[in-house]
């Protein structure tokens, strides 16, 4: 690219200041060039490991030169904190089936899909990598899935709505957000600690035990004894194994 041609792609891509990394910015040929180097950084990860990542990879990659990347999102930290922002921002939305136990299971199995299907998998995976070698990326991961996690709480209020649920001593809501957490749980230590491999099978089981262990109290404050077998409460405690 010649001088003339790089210093109308600086100016064309923003202004001289440099936001944080992973700030919202209007459509237009800046989301387009927020696109192509999230595009860039995932193959990256991918082929490279987040150590061996770097900021001229990313210009060479996407088409976009290395002082506008220096210049936006400052070092290979904030390109892939940006990369996790920007997949925060799309409009999907969890299961909702008409039934709590369809929807944990069709969430379940989304799980399994998105770290096993070629098209999906790696860059689940590579960005949940460099979130245990980056601070930053580590911040972003967890916005990431705190958001995600968060839009799945409409299952169980969902759920609660219709009465499949029972509601704890005076009136307890249902703990949402540690219903939904305890769902994908067992795939994720498969799938990312002990290295085994999933499926739906495994999904539905998941999904399963996640439900059994909601309608039993689990998750709503005051309706389990710690102790004590769920469907007695009048039995005395479990003496120690």
């Amino acid at each position: 690219m010649s001088g003339e041609g790089e210093k109308k792609q600086s100016e064309s891509d923003g202004p001289a200041s440099s936001p944080t990394p992973g700030t919202r910015r209007p459509g237009g040929r800046t989301a387009r060039t927020r696109a192509v180097v999230r595009d860039a950084v995932l193959a990256g990860l991918g082929e490279l490991g987040y150590p061996g990542l770097t900021v001229e990879y990313v210009a060479a990659r996407s088409g976009v030169h290395k002082t506008t990347l220096y210049r936006r999102w400052g070092d290979v930290e904030g390109l892939v904190a940006d990369a996790l922002d920007l997949a925060g921002e799309d409009s999907w939305l969890p299961p909702d089936t008409g039934s709590l136990e369809g929807d944990l299971r069709a969430l379940a199995r989304e799980v399994v899909t998105s770290f096993t299907e070629p098209a999906t998998g790696a860059s689940g995976s590579v960005m949940i990598a460099a979130g245990f070698q980056s601070e930053r990326a580590a911040a972003a991961l967890s916005a990431y899935y705190a958001e995600r996690f968060a839009r799945c709480e409409a299952i169980v209020e969902r759920a609660v709505a219709r009465g499949e649920l029972p509601a704890g001593p005076e009136g307890a809501a249902v703990d949402a957000g540690a219903l939904v957490r305890a769902v994908p749980a067992p795939l994720l230590c498969r799938l990312f600690i002990t290295r085994e491999p999933v499926d739906e099978a495994l999904a539905d089981q998941a999904a399963a035990a996640a439900l059994a262990a909601a309608r039993a109290g689990v998750f709503t404050p005051g309706r389990v004894t710690p102790g004590r077998p769920t469907g007695d409460a009048s039995a005395p405690p479990r003496q120690g194994v």
